[in-house]
């Protein structure tokens, strides 16, 4: 059996306070925009404030429940190794994102699809090739062609013509 990565304690309280720093996040920009009764009605931030402050709230109730977790109830919430599983996909997908602006989304997927299939599948590279830069010319032909949908270009795209 793996060492725990985290508890119910320790993933109770931080995803507590993540919400409630959203619920906090909402409310400012929602005082932004007015979140107060106008004479026609309310401004354009009102009912996202209060939404905001519910998130808090709810938030600040599940932050003390977490806080109150010990013996038994503060079991292993991830072990090390199924958090190892987790973040080798997260953490590709997290910069797969990131490099869609700057390499434009049919490159970026490419990359993205060759990089799992040989690393995690372990595929012959012609069959990576095939499958990865063959998807991205499909979706290019589906969106950009048939349904004349523009998708995220980067400058390489915009180099070879697909922009």
């Amino acid at each position: 059996m793996s060492r725990p990565a985290f508890r119910y304690k320790s993933a109770e309280t931080a995803v507590a306070a993540l919400f409630f720093l959203l619920g906090l996040l909402v409310m400012w920009d929602s005082a932004r925009l007015g979140a107060r009764w106008a004479e026609d009605g309310p401004q354009a931030g009102y009912f996202p404030f209060y939404i905001g402050l519910f998130i808090c709230v709810a938030s600040a109730v599940n932050f003390a429940g977490g806080l109150r977790l010990k013996g038994e109830a503060n079991r292993t919430f991830v072990e090390t190794g199924q958090l190892t599983l987790v973040l080798a996909v997260l953490v590709p997908a997290a910069i797969y994102v990131a490099l869609i602006g700057w390499l434009g989304i049919y490159i970026t997927s490419a990359v993205f699809i060759a990089f799992f299939m040989r690393w995690l599948g372990k595929y012959a590279w012609w069959k990576v090739a095939v499958v990865s830069i063959g998807t991205s010319a499909v979706f290019y032909l589906v969106f950009e062609i048939w349904f004349l949908v523009p998708l995220p270009k980067g400058p390489l795209e915009e180099v070879l013509g697909l922009g």
